[in-house]
């Protein structure tokens, strides 16, 4: 009937209607979240902006404290409540140290009274001697003259010439004025053990000892002072592959300006160090040998599992770091991480070095990777766990 079918059609008009208002609350609802979302999306953006500027400011700060300046070394801005300078008294103050007595005394001199008291002007009676000591470097550059007798042999023709023991160079003519020993000493210290540049090394000599020496001239002499210790160096280096154990380690380093690498190794007397172009294996095998088949202690640089010969022992300080970058990313789930920092501190439990008897290498092994298995099953994210076990 046409009164059903108009009451049908606006019953279905209302609901439509209701539909759309339920549809239009949940868009306004969904637009009102959508909003917020993007309030906190802009002040997180903020946020990493205001980061930026200031992680910015550090890095400018740090390259220009990098630099030198003519200004003090700076320590940051001083405290507000900064500790009295100096020592402190009482039973803080700590052992109390003088300076020895020579055991060799090159010249004495005598501190004579004055005639007169200082004070009133009158005479002054003698009573004893004290006794005082002062060491002073000698700035003095001492130059010797060589008279070389030169000549041949009257049967072949040959040049001779002669040498005293002192001379450090057969040289002469253009070359005929050289630096002794104990000055190129000295300069190989100030360049290679302090980190002097040859500029500021050749500096040093001129204006403490009035030894005058170009910095090009200065290079070549630490050249062959290098290759006068080439057999030295080749028998340090042998001592080191014949060392029960090895520690190594690498670092970056540089040659003409270009990238490097400086690799070292040591033991409990010896360490050398090789300055090569590369990090691989090679360059590794060139301090200790290919065939090295004691201890390496090590990082877990790949090219370092090429020493099959070797028994290899990880750093326990790389495996404690990586236990604390552990804790601090999830510190709800410590277990095995704590486990595993305490127990490289420990040495694993043994008590004693590793032991080196194949069979006791073998049950050694077998109750550390079951102590390590059981603080693994308690850790629900077991991936890092499983790396730093070595699985």
């Amino acid at each position: 009937m046409p009164g059903l079918s108009a009451r049908k059609r606006i019953e279905e008009l209302q609901n439509e209607n209701t539909r759309l208002r339920e549809d239009i609350t949940g868009l306004r609802r969904d637009i009102t979240e959508r909003d917020r979302e993007i309030e906190r999306l802009r002040r997180e953006r903020d946020r990493l902006k205001e980061e930026r500027d200031r992680v910015k400011d550090e890095l400018e700060t740090a390259k220009r404290t990098g630099k030198r300046q003519a200004a003090p070394f700076s320590k940051g801005e001083p405290k507000a409540e900064p500790k009295k300078p100096g020592r402190k008294p009482g039973h803080a103050y700590g052992p109390k140290r003088h300076r020895d007595i020579p055991s060799q005394v090159d010249e004495e001199l005598d501190a004579h009274l004055p005639d007169k008291c200082p004070k009133c002007g009158g005479e002054i009676g003698h009573e004893r001697v004290e006794d005082q000591y002062q060491e002073e470097v000698v700035r003095k550059t001492h130059r010797t003259k060589f008279r070389v007798h030169v000549g041949s042999c009257l049967d072949c023709g040959t040049r001779v010439q002669g040498r005293h023991p002192r001379q450090t160079s057969d040289a002469i003519g253009a070359a005929a004025s050289q630096v002794g020993p104990d000055a190129l000493a000295l300069a190989t210290v100030l360049n290679k053990g302090l980190g002097l540049s040859h500029g500021q090394t050749v500096a040093v000599l001129q204006k403490g000892f009035g030894l005058t020496l170009t910095p090009g001239g200065l290079n070549q002499a630490l050249a062959r002072i290098g290759e006068r210790c080439e057999p030295t160096y080749e028998g340090l280096k042998q001592y080191v592959r014949t060392s029960p154990s090895v520690t190594m380690d690498e670092t970056g380093w540089q040659i003409g300006g270009r990238s490097a690498w400086l690799h070292v190794a040591t033991t409990a007397e010896v360490t050398v160090y090789g300055i090569f172009r590369g990090r691989g294996f090679e360059e590794a095998a060139a301090l200790i040998g290919a065939d090295y088949n004691g201890d390496l202690v090590r990082d877990g640089w790949a090219p370092y599992r090429r020493f099959e010969l070797a028994f290899h022992q990880s750093c326990t300080r790389h495996l404690i770091n990586r236990c604390d970058e552990m804790i601090l990313r999830r510190p709800l789930e410590r277990c095995f991480r704590c486990r595993s920092r305490t127990s490289c501190r420990r040495g694993f439990g043994s008590g004693t070095a590793t032991p080196k008897v194949p069979s006791r290498i073998t049950a050694w092994r077998s109750r550390l990777a079951d102590s390590k298995r059981s603080w693994i099953d308690c850790w629900t994210d077991r991936t890092d766990c499983q790396r730093i076990a070595g699985w």
